[in-house]
């Protein structure tokens, strides 16, 4: 079978965004009486704060300033939680967040600014409040909907006043508040294909697909595939699977998953010295790893699938289902810069969760969905951020650090470097995990994209801009790289 996916998601970098968290807007219409807890206030209390998606359209200067040129959004359709993976109606956005117009804003805004959108789709199980299972806790058994769910008795049990009362319907990970959808009903694969449909003609550029393997069903999978493709060819379809996702990506699914293999594989190299062992990830260990065993499995992350999917993968290294990236790694700035380098170098689109950028931290969910500090500047970490921005300017500024090929070069205890290639241009990056300052020489290898290099060939320093090196008999070097620091070195090639 034949595997493509969309040449824009190669070239983009993504920005995550929580929206009951990331913006407030004034311009929102919301009815008198309206009350909201104020912005900031502490995420485990799991109440709203008033985000909306008005206040993302107002943001997206300062995004498009940090080089950003995708949005992947949580959930947005009518829910009664912050989170909205409790949906009450996948046909509108929730009215908190300024209904279906405040997204014609957004998306018009965004792809005004050559900026893509892409929604989260919940599709594997719906609400207490989600219209049909309302009709069946309202009529029973006479609900022309009871087969769009799996009762197990009756009278339902919707609210168990304890944790062991059982759930007589099926329920994701048995919460009375999550009904499944019984996705074998033709229904509610018509229902779910719709939607999927419907939204993609609106104009958003893809979907983001929430538990898809608890949807076991392949044929489900085809015709959404095919539904959305016809709507758009160019459309990013991408699956949350923590795993390698292999199955999922043959070209008749998903374009790629959120590559939680490449977060695992980063967060436990660069963090090493400060990973928060016991903390585990969708149920993963983190475990430190030397250059040695971090190259492994880089290389076998890139050698899992075709091309194309491998420059189509959602590249994240935290999430809303994660600890925030510098809680994970024990608040080591060094370690965050060196995987947000990493991320923004490596084949894939890069994923920035929200707020990460100026040093947002916290540990697992509600900790990481905590209220983005517009208002407290001196709060940010404005040095980060301007790394930040410089990685992804690299970024778009040189094809070979998107778009071209990938081979490491070195690897021992502390140093890893690799090289990118693509046609006119080769980039070597060099990382330095150590303590000290470290000199070495790297000899750069020929690529179907570029020749041997050649003797006195020039390699300039883009990172800092602080040295200029060239090859000497067949070697890169030598090479200062600083202390839990890096190099970018990039040849333009005849």
């Amino acid at each position: 079978m034949e595997v493509t996916t969309p040449d824009w998601v190669k070239r983009a970098v993504f920005y995550q965004i929580f929206p009951d968290r990331f913006a407030r807007s004034a311009r929102t219409p919301h009815p008198r009486g309206i009350q909201f807890m104020p912005w900031g206030s502490d995420p485990a209390l799991q109440g709203f704060q008033g985000g909306d998606l008005y206040g993302v359209a107002e943001k997206l200067n300062y995004l498009q300033d940090l080089g950003v040129t995708a949005l992947y959004l949580n959930p947005i359709f009518a829910s009664a939680s912050n989170h909205r993976y409790h949906t009450f109606d996948y046909m509108t956005v929730d009215p908190l967040l300024g209904g279906n117009v405040a997204l014609r804003e957004l998306l018009d805004e965004a792809h005004a600014r050559n900026m893509n959108v892409v929604l989260d789709g919940v599709f594997n199980h719906a609400s207490r409040g989600f219209w049909p299972f309302h009709h069946v806790l309202e009529t029973g058994g006479d609900s022309p909907y009871i087969d769009w769910f799996t009762v197990n008795g009756w009278p339902l049990n919707p609210y168990p006043r304890s944790p062991h009362e059982e759930t007589n319907y099926a329920a994701w990970w048995d919460l009375a508040a999550l009904p499944k959808l019984n996705v074998a009903n033709p229904g509610v694969r018509d229902y779910l294909l719709e939607v999927s449909r419907y939204w993609i003609d609106f104009g958003i550029d893809g979907w983001r697909l929430d538990v898809p393997e608890e949807i076991d069903d392949v044929d489900f999978w085809h015709a959404f595939r095919a539904t959305v493709k016809a709507a758009n060819p160019n459309a990013y379809i991408v699956g949350e699977i923590w795993h390698d996702g292999t199955a999922w990506l043959q070209g008749d699914r998903f374009d790629a998953v959120m590559n939680y293999v490449f977060s695992r594989a980063a967060i436990s190299y660069f963090g090493a010295s400060t990973l928060r062992a016991d903390y585990r990830p969708g149920g993963y260990e983190l475990a430190p790893s030397s250059g040695k065993q971090f190259s492994k499995r880089v290389e076998r992350m890139l050698a899992l699938h075709h091309p194309q999917v491998t420059h189509a993968q959602l590249n994240l290294l935290d999430s809303h289902d994660t600890a925030r990236l510098p809680w994970i790694v024990g608040e080591d700035e060094s370690a965050v810069r060196l995987c947000i380098l990493f991320q923004m170098t490596m084949p894939g689109a890069p994923c920035l969760y929200y707020g990460t950028e100026v040093g947002m931290t916290g540990g697992h969910d509600p900790d990481c969905r905590a209220a983005f500090p517009w208002d407290e500047q001196e709060l940010w970490n404005h040095d980060l951020r301007a790394f930040v921005q410089r990685v992804i300017a690299l970024r778009h500024a040189h094809e070979a650090l998107s778009l071209g090929s990938y081979q490491t070069l070195y690897a021992d205890r502390t140093i890893f470097a690799y090289q990118r290639d693509s046609v006119g241009e080769s980039a070597v990056v060099i990382f330095n995990a150590g303590e000290e300052p470290a000199q070495i020489a790297i000899k750069p290898a020929a690529t179907p994209a570029v020749a041997k290099p050649t003797e006195g060939a020039v390699y300039h320093e883009l990172l800092e801009g602080a040295q200029n090196v060239a090859i000497r008999h067949g070697e890169l070097g030598p090479v200062m790289v600083p202390a839990r620091g890096a190099v970018v070195l990039v040849h333009c090639t005849p």
